[in-house]
């Protein structure tokens, strides 16, 4: 019984990639713990098991007088006295199987986390197979599921929600996911809340990450780096701003990733459960970069202070609620998109402020071209820009009275 027993260990060990004197010395181990125990053994026990005839001998360990050790308060060197009893494989047996059983789930963990740890930021899809009130179970294929937390952050701090408002999820139901974390399992970290029955692969549908795959998937430009996503600010479920520029300059990169028609970015929308995606340019002058970000808001100046990252955007009376969007939702996305804070007025309110404004903080539109210098009545300052040799633009440059070099208020004095 007992080869017997040692030809099914070794077969098992062959099926599941485990090594053979791995789990013979992880068995010994095993029996050694239980064999104290049952036999009331203070000191402990030892037990080897023959590699080739499985046979299992059981040695109680006996300390020596003479190997005290003062300082430590244990002893150093044992006798072992062989009590082996008469049945002893059948509770190997018994403890074969629970210890067989203990490695396979750990070596396939282990599995897991060496394979999926190299791909975080990967998007996944996957099938929900079962929801709970605080994650979802992802099945990714066979004997491989996923997490995708969604905890009460006032009740688990320490926990993750990675499901965007609003979003629920029903048995069989195909979702699309991104890694961001994948927890190894022979880490001596604390174990975290209900870990023995949770994944080791976290997913989430609220990271920025998840729209730039989705791009990727949908847009071949995006995917061959000829179109590239250069910052993504995020509310989950909500509304999202993307930001992309070309190395082509014959390719326009905003109509690459709307598709004909909207056809691409409508796809992703509807794997967002319908979040709303503005795709704009993004520009490496902070003040286009700024207008952009602000669409579809129409813009009239930008003012860049760039040591303090501060950005100042004048808009037309009837764009500033456009601007700053519901309860500020398009101002707070432009300023993550942009890393600037951002300062939006009005024309009208901002008269008396642009005065003061000094000209070095001003970020002109195009490089080596000014601005119109003309200021209107309301103290607004022209947004042409200026005739080549002139410090007008051909619509004031009539008003310039060449004699006194002043401008007069009055245009239709000059009719």
């Amino acid at each position: 019984m007992a080869s017997e027993m040692m030809e099914a260990l070794m077969a098992l060990c062959q099926e599941k990639h485990i090594d053979e004197l791995y789990l013979i010395d992880q068995l010994e181990q095993s029996l050694a713990k239980s064999y104290a125990e049952v036999m009331h053994m203070t000191d402990g026990a030892r037990v080897t098991i023959d590699r080739s005839t499985g046979k299992v001998y059981v040695y109680e360990l006996v300390p020596k007088e003479e190997s005290w050790d003062d300082e430590t308060g244990l002893y150093t060197e044992f006798d072992e006295v062989d009590v082996t009893p008469k049945d002893t494989s059948r509770t190997a047996a018994q403890h074969a199987k629970s210890v067989i059983n203990e490695i396979v789930r750990n070596s396939a963990r282990q599995q897991i986390y060496e394979e999926f740890s190299q791909r975080i930021g990967d998007i996944i899809t996957g099938t929900v197979l079962q929801t709970t009130p605080d994650f979802a179970f992802i099945k990714i294929r066979e004997n491989v599921e996923a997490e995708l937390p969604y905890f009460d952050q006032r009740r688990f701090p320490d926990e993750r929600n990675e499901r965007p408002a609003g979003e629920r999820y029903a048995h069989n139901q195909r979702i699309r996911a991104i890694i961001i974390d994948v927890r190894d399992p022979s880490s001596g970290q604390p174990p975290i809340r209900g870990e023995r029955q949770r994944p080791s692969i976290v997913v989430s549908r609220t990271h920025p990450d998840l729209i730039r795959r989705l791009f990727e998937l949908e847009v071949p430009e995006v995917y061959d780096g000829v179109v590239d996503i250069r910052s993504v600010a995020r509310e989950p479920g909500v509304r999202s701003k993307v930001a992309v520029s070309s190395i082509d300059d014959r390719l326009d990169p905003v109509g690459a990733c709307v598709g004909p028609k909207g056809s691409r970015v409508r796809t992703v929308v509807s794997e967002l459960r319908g979040e709303r995606v503005d795709v704009v340019l993004w520009s490496d002058d902070p003040a286009k970069c700024v207008a952009n970000a602000l669409s579809p808001a129409r813009v009239s100046r930008v003012i860049v202070d760039a040591e303090n990252n501060y950005a100042t955007v004048i808009v037309p009376d009837d764009q500033l609620s456009l601007a700053i969007g519901k309860e500020g939702q398009n101002a707070r996305l432009a300023a993550r998109l942009t890393g600037m804070h951002i300062d939006i007025k009005n024309e009208s309110l901002a008269a008396d402020i642009m005065r003061e404004m000094p000209k070095e903080v001003e970020q002109e539109a195009e490089e080596g071209e000014t601005r119109c210098e003309y200021v209107g009545p309301t103290g607004i300052r022209c947004r042409n820009m200026a005739r080549p040799g002139s410090h007008y633009c051909g619509i004031h440059e009539k008003l310039v009275d060449l004699d006194d070099s002043s401008v007069t208020d009055d245009p239709d004095s000059l009719i």
